[in-house]
């Protein structure tokens, strides 16, 4: 079959390619860039795409609907929150015959909303931290007192409206902040479209997620992991992480709560296990394709070739298990990681030191320990975003 995978800069991009490529598919990689790191991955077939998602959905959707009829694709697969968002509104410009192996536009706006996945996260089974709705910009100027920091404040979409732009869209992240003082700075910072904005108390313990593709009613697979190292090192994107046995109870509040919102496709359910309770506690659901794919790929789990047997009604057998202790590291992510604990001592490294944190990056296990990008058979996309890094790609 011919797939589509868009957003080829995505590592997750990158890790579906290899999989789908090694399955027998036809892969097309489109970016907006004339190199990206899955479209330079061997077997790929790179393509151009010049709409943005985020500026204009509706052109990146009908672009995207011209590529998939001249290129007679079968299936397309998203890897960006903008991009999923933008095809599954604007699904009519896309070819009816290619699948979209995604749930529809209202559930997946229900699974992004996280003030709204609180509760159901609730009711699934699942702690949730301590947590203030401010439904406006000025609720935060009553803030006072420190009884509720250090917090996190987190708009409730990643990807919210542009202001006075018609359909645009843009990005917005999370921010930590220490004290009262510093949240208003930070609620100062977001857009209108960013609220309600959530406060919500810190939670001490390791990022621990679950990792599920649900299809007609049934879980197909699922796959638990660890985040050992994260950029920014007090809570960010994984850089080093390690498969973990499923647990009982977060595989169970997983399930209930895919099955509320009736998924279809897959989802990462995001949690921290809190060091002193031992309990889930929610952070916030993705339901598309996420950054530390590549690790479930090599414990065990094939969650692009899995899908993509799904959605052309292929027999598909469910996951039985992977291996346990497996590691991924991305490197340039991990070097990102080392310079900030270097940069800012004792407070960055969770009370670890500047030594301890080069005793940590170099601590890499070959063969136990994998590489997320760099691959012996595959080498370009390594070589491409280590070009990239050093300023000598563009």
């Amino acid at each position: 079959m011919r797939i589509l995978i868009t957003d080829g800069n995505e590592r997750s991009a990158l890790a579906a390619a290899r999989s789908l490529i090694a399955a027998g598919h036809e892969v097309h990689v489109a970016s907006r860039r004339r190199w990206s790191l899955a479209g330079a991955s061997r077997g790929a077939r790179a393509c151009r795409l010049q709409a943005d998602p985020l500026c204009d959905p509706c052109a990146y959707a009908r672009e995207v609907g011209s590529l998939i009829d001249r290129l007679a694709i079968d299936m397309a697969l998203p890897v960006t929150d903008a991009s999923v968002e933008a095809l599954l509104e604007h699904r009519n410009a896309l070819p009816s015959r290619v699948h979209l192996p995604f749930p529809d536009l209202a559930a997946y706006r229900r699974a992004s909303d996280k003030a709204e996945m609180l509760e159901v996260a609730r009711t699934a089974g699942l702690a949730v931290p301590p947590t203030r709705v401010l439904e406006t910009r000025a609720a935060g100027e009553r803030l006072s007192g420190p009884e509720f920091f250090p917090a996190v404040v987190k708009p409730h979409r990643s990807v919210i409206p542009a202001d006075g732009q018609g359909g645009a869209r843009r990005k917005v992240g999370v921010s930590h902040v220490a004290d009262a003082a510093a949240c208003r700075a930070a609620l100062a910072g977001l857009p209108d479209g960013a609220f309600p904005v959530l406060l919500q108390q810190r939670v001490h313990g390791p990022g621990e997620g679950l990792f599920a593709l649900r299809w007609n009613g049934r879980m197909v697979a699922t796959f638990a992991h660890r985040r050992l190292r994260e950029k920014p090192p007090e809570g960010g994107v994984s850089v080093y992480r390690e498969s973990i046995a499923p647990p009982v109870e977060l595989v169970a509040a997983g399930t209930t709560l895919l099955a509320r919102l009736g998924w279809q496709g897959v989802a990462m359910i995001e949690c921290k296990r809190d060091l002193a309770t031992g309990r889930f506690v929610f952070m916030e659901v993705n339901g598309r394709l996420w950054g530390s794919l590549q690790l479930a790929i090599d414990a065990g789990v094939d969650f692009p070739a899995l899908l993509a047997g799904c959605a052309f009604g292929s027999p598909v057998v469910p996951a039985a298990g992977y291996r346990v202790g497996v590691r991924s590291r991305w490197f340039w992510g991990d070097v990102d990681h080392l310079y900030l604990r270097l940069r800012d001592g004792n407070g960055a490294g969770g009370g670890k030191g500047r030594l301890a944190a080069v005793r940590d990056f170099l601590r890499f296990r070959p063969g136990p320990d994998r590489e997320e990008v760099w691959r012996w058979r595959d080498p370009a996309p390594f070589l491409l975003e280590t070009l990239t890094r050093l300023g000598l790609a563009g």
